[in-house]
């Protein structure tokens, strides 16, 4: 039995090793430094090892057995997570959602011989996969618009919002600077800009706004107009520019009564209980990717929706479910030897065989997470 090591064992690392290890179909150990995140593992059979990530030398004396490494630690760390991977020349599904190009570890990779597929959660993730896939049906792709939220189904006030993960991480995403491609040209607003009001399948009306989500799709895709958006609940932007444009996102240190504060900590202690995804809340992932272009001398736009929740069988939320097993699917394609490229390869790279597409796919849908293909 091949053995899988997953390094975090959070919100969706611990998922991913439960799935792994159903039916006894890989041996798999997580590694947390949180033992409170063991307890469903144990009672699956999933062998736990409460350790810190960060320390010198521990992810190397975890993976020296491994067939296979998922790297699922915080964004903080991720980068450096998977430099300690790639040298104990260890084949990677990474997750680890970081600032830093993975890129620049393409050569390490290639020097060691290893194969890392990198951002292969839902977005990024799946939407560049199918972004890519889309542009493979078409005789020239024009345009791609990618929407991506999660969202709690219970809807309470003030915020709407629920978060799968830190709020740092989250307000993070409302301060950096979004890049997008407009007639082959990268352009960057603020985060937060150009809102607009979405009807989605199911859901029903969004509010869509730029965020810099493209990663690295603005490099690997030859396509003059690129975008994501995020979604939320509609008047979210609002509440959230207030904040921002009322300092509570600095990150310079304020002394208050003799103490140095800085705005961002004090936000994101007040937010954490208020945005956490507490056990049994119930959430959903919406996702559109549309895909414009020409084929056979007509404009055709393929579109590829997807809508989720919470799992109560399971009890797993949605947004583990979405990215977590996009993740375990990919571990399998790389187990089944349908993709064998040596270096850090990002989720597009799938998209050019029918048969990766097809696996990533199927795999998911086996899972109950439904990717639903039209063509206008």
């Amino acid at each position: 039995m091949k053995k899988v090591v997953v390094l975090g064992a959070g919100l969706v690392g611990a998922p991913m090793a439960l799935d792994l290890a159903k039916n006894k179909e890989y041996a798999v150990l997580a590694v947390d430094y949180n033992e409170q995140n063991f307890t469903k593992l144990q009672k699956a059979g999933v062998q736990t090892k409460k350790m810190d990530l960060s320390a010198k030398g521990s992810i190397e004396s975890e993976i020296g057995a491994a067939d296979f490494v998922i790297n699922a630690t915080p964004g903080f760390m991720g980068f450096e997570s998977l430099r300690r991977i790639i040298n104990s020349r260890k084949n990677c599904i990474d997750i680890a959602f970081y600032p830093e190009d993975m890129f620049d570890l393409d050569e390490l990779a290639k020097e060691k011989g290893v194969t890392v597929i990198s951002d292969i959660g839902v977005a990024p993730g799946m939407s560049n996969l199918l972004s890519a896939y889309g542009t493979t049906l078409l005789d020239e792709a024009e345009d791609i618009k990618i929407y991506v939220g999660g969202l709690p189904i219970k809807r309470e006030l003030p915020w709407e919002y629920k978060a799968p993960f830190s709020p740092v991480d989250v307000i993070e995403e409302y301060t950096r600077p979004a890049r997008f491609v407009v007639d082959g040209e990268v352009v960057t607003k603020a985060a937060l800009t150009d809102g607009e009001i979405i009807d989605f399948p199911v859901v029903g009306e969004l509010e869509a706004f730029n965020s810099d989500g493209l990663r690295s799709l603005m490099n690997t895709l030859k396509v003059p107009n690129m975008i994501e958006k995020t979604l939320r609940y509609p008047h979210y932007i609002d509440k959230i520019k207030l904040l921002r444009d009322s300092g509570f996102f600095d990150t310079e240190k304020r002394m208050i009564n003799g103490v140095e504060v800085s705005p961002i900590d004090l936000t994101s202690t007040l937010l954490f209980d208020q945005w956490k995804l507490n056990e049994g809340d119930r959430d959903l992932t919406v996702m559109q990717i549309r895909v414009s272009g020409i084929k056979d001398g007509k404009p055709q736009t393929h579109i590829f929706d997807l809508y989720d929740e919470h799992s109560p069988e399971t009890g797993i939320h949605s947004m583990a479910r979405t990215t977590g097993y996009t993740a375990t699917v990919a571990l399998r394609l790389l187990d089944a030897g349908l993709f064998k490229d040596i270096g850090v390869s990002a989720p597009e790279a799938l998209a050019y065989s029918k048969a990766n597409v097809d696996f990533m796919l199927n795999g998911l849908k086996e899972r109950g997470v439904l990717y639903k293909h039209t063509i206008k």
